[in-house]
């Protein structure tokens, strides 16, 4: 009996290695292997997949969806901005006018006295205005004068400084030139001493 029980035991251990060995080895190296590989290709394809999709939703969203043509409302962008007075004039209608270089001192604090020197060039709505313009040049550099002398360095900080004066300057040579629009100032020096 004893013999038959150590057989008995040998054949259970037997079975045992066979089944952990040979039946679950073998079926969890070929079961596992298809089972890492379909992860891994499912993974290399989805991914790219969702980059495109992702890369594409972000380009709509933040080119504006390609609702409105190029060009189409470009004044309500601008107004968008806070830049209404900077509207896109088509190409070839306008023409540009430089005013000679001003120099004025500025407001400072103390006794130590600062200067501004600017140069600026006018952006005409209709090239066929240039010579009103240049006829009523001695009233805008006047205005423009009157308005430099009583900035001081503080107003001229920063770039919120420059886009103030770029606006108050603009106001002030359309109230100048009415009925004729200028429809920008450019700035082509400033400096600040």
């Amino acid at each position: 009996m004893a013999e038959e029980e150590v057989k008995e035991e040998e054949e259970k251990k037997d079975a045992g290695e066979a089944a952990g060995e040979g039946g679950d080895g073998e079926e969890g190296e070929e079961g596992a292997a298809p089972k890492k590989k379909g992860p891994k290709k499912l993974i290399l394809i989805l991914v790219p997949v969702l980059l495109i999709v992702l890369g594409a939703a972000g380009f709509l969203l933040f080119s504006g969806g390609g609702k409105d043509e190029p060009g189409e409302n470009a004044e309500e962008a601008h107004a968008e901005d806070g830049h209404a007075e900077e509207a896109v004039t088509p190409a070839g209608t306008f023409a540009f006018h430089d005013l000679p270089e001003i120099l004025v001192n500025i407001s400072a604090a103390g006794k130590k006295s600062s200067f501004l020197k600017i140069s600026i060039s006018l952006e005409i709505e209709d090239e066929t205005k240039l010579p009103e313009i240049q006829r009523l040049e001695p009233r805008i550099i006047d205005k423009f004068q009157i308005y430099l002398r009583g900035l001081s360095i503080d107003d001229l900080q920063g770039t919120q400084g420059v886009y103030r004066l770029r606006e108050e300057l603009l106001e002030r040579v359309n109230a100048t030139t009415k009925p004729i629009k200028v429809t920008q100032v450019l700035f082509k020096e400033i400096l600040v001493q």
